[in-house]
């Protein structure tokens, strides 16, 4: 069948040929006087198939001179086209969202007009950034499954998933208290036997060492705000909660983003420890990290950062390597969680 190339669509003039190109495949958009609409990315895949024949301002165009053209109306036409034509083969109806960089994928054998998509698709190079408010605040609104196909500089394809994790709440007890703490330079201990197992029983704080019990400045931090811990130098001078903030600011690196996260994890019931043998900043558990393994590994990130796909791909990459969820925790008016994962279309 033959269509005529206008601006950035290809138009099908005739009725019967247009009806049987969109009933079998879903391809193009019905006009009101009669035929078939497409865009270029249909229109350049259809002519690789030899399903279509294009007429251009100068005769008949070939795949080439066709994709050559929509190269130069749309940016990363060639990434877009990449992923399309990837998905159609795999047999999946593929509608491209106006005004936007989506697709809408629908299952296999399903009408668009008959079905909602089962996912929607952005395709994006792997040279490109992530920004993650961005991605959280489309995420937010969409019904179906939120995918990127990344093409890297080969041209090769991979898929991921991003989503909103579904933490669980944990059941953790809240320690008695009062405890009293020595501060020792970027530590917090716990010399009475009572105190630290009160920590330990109640909220899996600290690591014993010696029998005395050693608290990180963010477990520290976090007990002297909630009322349970008390603490004093050496020299037994008060230590004020303002004053343990100010010396972790000091020896840690974004440690007021990150304690927001710490707060909201513990708020949630979870068991929190250290992420750094992990390269992360937090190793979370459902309850005792003695009993058992940490499901999550969480990272602090300002709401506004970017990331690009190849750290996407380590961190996704780590996730399956230890066997653990890995979540991007977003700090912004409220702390988000993303999680990204393979995903095989």
């Amino acid at each position: 069948m033959a269509g005529e190339l206008k601006g950035d669509s290809v138009i099908i003039a005739d009725q019967a040929e247009g009806s049987r190109l969109y009933n079998r495949g879903s391809y193009g958009y019905p006009i009101s006087r009669g035929g078939l609409e497409l865009d270029l990315v249909e229109a350049t895949y259809l002519l690789e198939c030899n399903r279509l024949e294009v007429n251009g301002p100068y005769g008949p165009m070939d795949f080439e001179s066709m994709f050559r053209y929509a190269s130069g109306c749309y940016p990363e036409f060639d990434i877009r086209y990449i992923v399309y034509r990837d998905i159609r083969q795999r047999g999946f109806i593929v509608k491209n969202e106006t005004g936007g960089g989506d697709m809408a994928v629908y299952p296999r054998g399903m009408i668009p007009s008959r079905s909602p998509p089962q996912f929607m698709l952005m395709p994006v190079s792997e040279q490109s950034k992530a920004h993650l408010e961005e991605l959280a605040a489309d995420a937010s609104h969409r019904k179906c499954a939120r995918v990127y196909g990344v093409v890297d500089e080969e041209g090769d394809l991979t898929y991921y998933q991003m989503s909103f994790a579904d933490m669980a709440a944990g059941v953790l007890r809240r320690p008695i208290g009062p405890v009293d703490g020595t501060f020792v330079r970027d530590r917090v201990f716990v010399f009475d036997q009572q105190g630290s197992e009160d920590l330990r029983a109640n909220g899996f704080y600290g690591k014993t060492i010696s029998g005395v019990l050693q608290l990180s400045l963010m477990e520290a931090c976090h007990l002297s705000e909630e009322g349970v811990l008390k603490v004093q130098t050496h020299s037994r001078e008060p230590v004020s909660l303002d004053d343990l903030k100010h010396q972790a600011e000091k020896s840690q690196e974004s440690f007021r983003m990150r304690y927001s996260v710490y707060r909201d994890l513990r708020a949630k019931g979870l068991t929190v420890k250290t992420g750094f043998k992990y390269g992360t900043h937090f190793r979370v558990y459902e309850g005792s990290p003695d009993d058992s393994h940490a499901r999550y590994l969480v990272h602090a990130l300002p709401a506004s950062e970017a990331l690009s796909w190849p750290e996407i791909s380590r961190i996704v990459r780590l996730s399956g390597g230890v066997k653990k969820e890995i979540l991007l925790a977003l700090m912004g008016k409220k702390v988000d969680y993303l999680t990204f994962k393979w995903f095989r279309p």
